[in-house]
């Protein structure tokens, strides 16, 4: 399922900002450290698998794997924390120890819905760092993607990853459809960075099905949400075509 923004005044503030240099990484908030909470609760229904979607190999490593490398080799250098439901917690420790995957992370136990893991996660977190949030399944958002998030949650508290919409929409509400337009809609992905004290106080407020990201619950808060502009390729992986569409951009990729 894709989120969307749309940005219509007096419905939604937002600022768009581009990727900055990765050079630029060394200057976020020196004082301040990085953390990242990976979530990985899915259950794989969809990709028709036997185990948990973050668990299907991808190029000879689990999906998630592949995503805190792509964190650990940011120069962002976030502390890592994996948000698993517990009962695949040992089953987690074998793969680390068959891979001899040793990236450090702390791992906490899951909740019923996406936003109790997160709260779970942010107890972890103190209060003057940057928190990015990331979905497991998206093992291949970029290092430049990273810190660019970081760097404007470091000058603007709450920021996330977005594209613009490359199809029409249309709006469908009871038996009417409404077409929108698609210069006003960004897709929205994850990371989602923040100030990590602004949205601890957000996730201090009681669960709504309303929510459907981080963003959401910083929003009701009365956040505004600016917007990273993201790439195409940091897909959420959540059907069986996914896992061959992400090793052929990973095979792409230059190794040096």
């Amino acid at each position: 399922m894709a989120f969307f923004i749309s940005i219509i005044a007096g419905a939604f503030t937002s600022t768009l900002t581009m990727p900055y240099d990765v050079h630029l990484a060394s200057h976020v908030s020196p004082h301040t450290a990085n953390y990242a909470i990976i979530v990985a609760g899915g259950s794989g229904t969809r990709m028709q698998a036997a185990v948990p979607k973050q668990f299907l190999l991808l190029n000879g490593l689990p999906v998630l794997m592949h995503t805190l490398l792509a964190f650990h080799n940011s120069n962002s250098q976030p502390k890592l924390i994996v948000v698993l439901p517990e009962a695949f917690h040992e089953y987690w420790q074998q793969l680390c120890a068959e891979h001899s995957f040793n990236v450090t992370h702390q791992l906490v136990g899951g909740g019923p819905t996406r936003f109790h893991s997160v709260k779970s996660g942010l107890k972890l977190v103190p209060d003057d760092a940057l928190v990015a949030v990331h979905d497991a399944v998206r093992p291949l958002v970029s290092a430049q993607t990273i810190e660019a998030a970081y760097q404007q949650a470091a000058r603007q508290g709450a920021v996330v990853v977005a594209v613009k919409s490359r199809d029409s929409i249309r709006q469908v509400k009871a038996a009417h459809t409404q077409s929108l337009l698609r210069d006003e809609i960004y897709l929205v992905q994850t990371p989602q960075t923040f100030k990590a004290d602004l949205l601890k106080r957000a996730y201090e407020c009681t669960y709504q099905e309303s929510f459907t990201d981080d963003a959401s619950v910083a929003e009701l808060a009365g956040h505004a949400i600016h917007i990273v502009e993201g790439s195409y390729q940091n897909f959420k992986i959540t059907f069986p075509e996914d896992i061959a569409i992400a090793e052929l951009l990973i095979n792409k990729k230059p190794h040096v």
